[in-house]
């Protein structure tokens, strides 16, 4: 009889049956127990059990060496093209005729059975029968096979010159240009994607063959061969981000730049020309989106707040409008800006330049002469920005210029009043990390409470609320943001410590988006949308069209629409913000790796099992410091800690009681 074994055919003599498990001596000298149902192939001949072991093994060779022969005589794609039009099961007695048409036996149903076992590529085995598979069947299969062959060389080539480079010594001669290059791909989307490659076998294969450790040494090796850079930004690679912008659109930018759409051609734009118009951003912005206006109405004051109208040149559904909808959002990173908008639009025709005509949608503020807040009035207008400053050029004057004190007055009116609202304010400094053209790294912490910051930071909410209130009465469906009340408060009003300030967002709840407004409680107002930064955002954009809508300017989205965009949107703002924290904190690290030893304070949060949990308030960054023995803290002590190890490729950051 046959079995198989290890997925190869084994000869064997019965020499016990016993509830239907037989014990059997094999061609290799063994003696095995199986059950009868795995039998592969009985024959009527016999061994005489009395000749001995050795003898008995010597024949089951010969038998098996016979049947060897006679398999390589059977000629499996000659009896599928004669057979393979019937489409019906061939019992092994038949097809064993077919080829062997001269008396048949044992040995030649044996030499059919291993013949088909072996090549499965023309007939369906089952045992003691086979089905011809179809002309496509075939075809699929040998496809299949020509894969599976390429596969297994791109492994073991890939094996041996991953070694070979590791080793340093050379690369096997039959690896050619192409090969490298498909070693590299191969490796690249595992490094990226790991489970989720389309490579992922090959990949882990080809690494176990080297002898490399995947998760250390893999990246390196990349680097080595040019494939990343030492400090690769891996998220864009993995979210698929484009960096660039393709041709059609650059052409569309660049069209609408040539021949811009006619700023009166609307007859419904307000002229606020004669208007003192500043925008306050950072040194380093070039896409200016909101400008600011304040004049004195006889004892009252009139507020400006006036957003750049992308609407006017980037329609519904156009190339542009695509491709910033594909983006969601602008991404901003230490060493890199990638725009929603092309370049040509963002930093020109849609920025508020000064000295430069733009469109805009200006919401006009009425204030007492006690900044409380009268009316308002949201209008297309025409617009030219008279000075452009920076945050810090509105903190050296915060205290002497006349239009910055009223500002600072209306901001802060504004404040008390969304803080009696229920607003929880959050106030932790924000960490800017940048890079040099000589790529040297520089680290500040920024006060969000500066003069210029706060003012710009509460009228552009201030701007939100009346946009949406504005929208909510005409009832027009937008982008509304909400949030629920936090799961608890630390502290009241603006009077809470670094430490309760930093924990209080963990237990924010999350804010939701919808069509119909609702309260916003983390921000102490009864509607809010996001509107002041269309050139940045696709939300704002979106937002933006409805005000646009309600003034005559286009037709709006319905509810549908709005409902299918946020949905829409839900994946590239969730990759935006994984990238921008994820390179934030990548830089910070690298920053960190050049100040090994250094002594920095911390604050502690909580207490784990292992560790505790503390802030290093300089960087504004969360680590773990390890139990020490003798030392017990708790949350809010502020204490010293020494860095130890940094590496930013690996997210790691060790530091130890200082």
């Amino acid at each position: 009889m046959e079995y198989i074994d290890r997925q190869k055919i084994m000869c064997a003599v019965v020499l016990e049956v016993k509830n239907q498990r037989l014990r059997l001596l094999t061609e290799n000298n063994r003696e095995v127990k199986l059950s009868a149902g795995r039998l592969l192939h009985k024959d009527s001949a016999r061994l005489n059990l009395s000749m001995g072991r050795d003898k008995m093994v010597d024949a089951l060779r010969e038998v098996a060496s016979k049947r060897k022969a006679l398999h390589s005589q059977v000629d499996i794609k000659d009896l599928w093209e004669i057979l393979n039009t019937e489409q019906v099961w061939i019992d092994l007695e038949t097809m064993t005729e077919f080829c062997f048409p001269d008396s048949p036996g044992g040995d030649h149903e044996s030499a059919v059975i291993r013949a088909f076992f072996d090549d499965r590529l023309y007939f369906k085995f089952n045992l003691d029968r086979f089905f011809p598979n179809s002309a496509r069947q075939v075809e699929l299969l040998t496809a299949q096979r020509l894969e599976e062959t390429r596969k297994n060389r791109i492994v073991e080539l890939g094996g041996s010159w991953l070694k070979s480079l590791v080793n340093g010594t050379s690369p096997p001669v039959d690896v050619s240009e192409a090969d490298s290059q498909e070693i590299l791909n191969i490796l690249k989307s595992y490094y990226l994607f790991e489970k989720e490659s389309k490579d992922c076998a090959l990949a882990r294969a080809m690494i176990s063959n080297s002898g490399i450790e995947p998760t250390s040494a893999l990246f390196p090796l990349l680097v080595k061969l040019n494939v990343f850079d030492e400090n690769e930004n891996i998220d864009l690679l993995r979210f698929e981000v484009s960096v660039e912008f393709d041709d059609t659109t650059l052409q569309s930018a660049q069209q609408l730049i040539v021949s811009p759409r006619d700023l009166f051609a609307d007859n419904v734009r307000r002229d606020l020309t004669s208007l003192s118009l500043m925008t306050i951003d950072g040194q380093s912005t070039l896409d200016f989106d909101d400008a600011l206006s304040i004049e004195k109405v006889g004892a009252d004051y009139r507020l400006g707040i006036h957003i750049v109208d992308v609407g006017h040149f980037v329609g519904k559904d156009d190339r542009i409008d695509q491709e910033a909808l594909a983006r969601g959002s602008s991404i901003y990173m230490p060493d890199q800006k990638i725009s929603m908008l092309p370049a040509a639009l963002a930093e020109g025709l849609c920025s508020l330049k000064a000295g430069e005509l733009r469109p805009a949608v200006s919401t006009m503020v009425n204030l007492s002469p006690s900044k409380e807040i009268i009316d308002y009035e949201i209008l297309p207008s025409l617009i030219n920005v008279k000075q452009q400053l920076s945050y810090y050029d509105v903190n050296l004057v915060a205290d002497q210029n006349p239009d910055v004190l009223i500002l600072r007055e209306i901001a802060e009116k504004f404040r008390r009043r969304r803080l009696d609202g229920g607003a929880v304010q959050i106030t932790v400094p924000e960490v800017n990390v940048w890079l040099a053209d000589d790529r040297s790294i520089s680290v500040n912490k920024i006060n969000r409470e500066s003069p210029g910051r706060m003012l710009v930071s509460e009228l552009m909410i201030l701007a939100n609320w009346l946009m949406a209130k504005f929208l909510a009465e005409n009832g027009m469906p937008a982008i509304f943001r909400s949030q629920p009340e936090p799961r608890e408060r630390l502290y009241r009003g603006d009077e809470g410590t670094l430490f309760q300030n930093w924990m209080q967002r963990r237990f924010l709840s999350r804010f939701v988006l919808d069509h119909k407004p609702g309260k916003h409680s983390g921000l102490g107002v009864d509607a809010y949308v996001t509107s002041t930064s269309p050139i940045r955002k696709y939300f704002d954009l979106i937002n933006q069209r409805q005000l646009r809508a309600i003034l005559g300017l286009e037709q709006p989205y319905n509810s549908e629409e709005i409902d299918q965009l946020i949905q829409m949107l839900q994946v590239p703002m969730s990759n935006v913000g994984k990238i921008q924290y994820g390179r934030h904190r990548f830089w910070l690290l690298k920053y960190l790796e050049q100040h090994i030893g250094r002594k920095e304070e911390a604050i502690v949060l909580n207490k784990r099992r292992n560790n505790y949990q503390i802030l290093l308030t300089e960087y504004m960054i969360e680590c773990d410091l390890p139990l020490s023995s003798g030392l017990e803290l708790k949350p809010e002590d502020l204490i010293q800690v020494t860095i130890q190890n940094v590496k930013a490729r690996k997210d790691l950051l060790q530091v130890a009681i200082g």
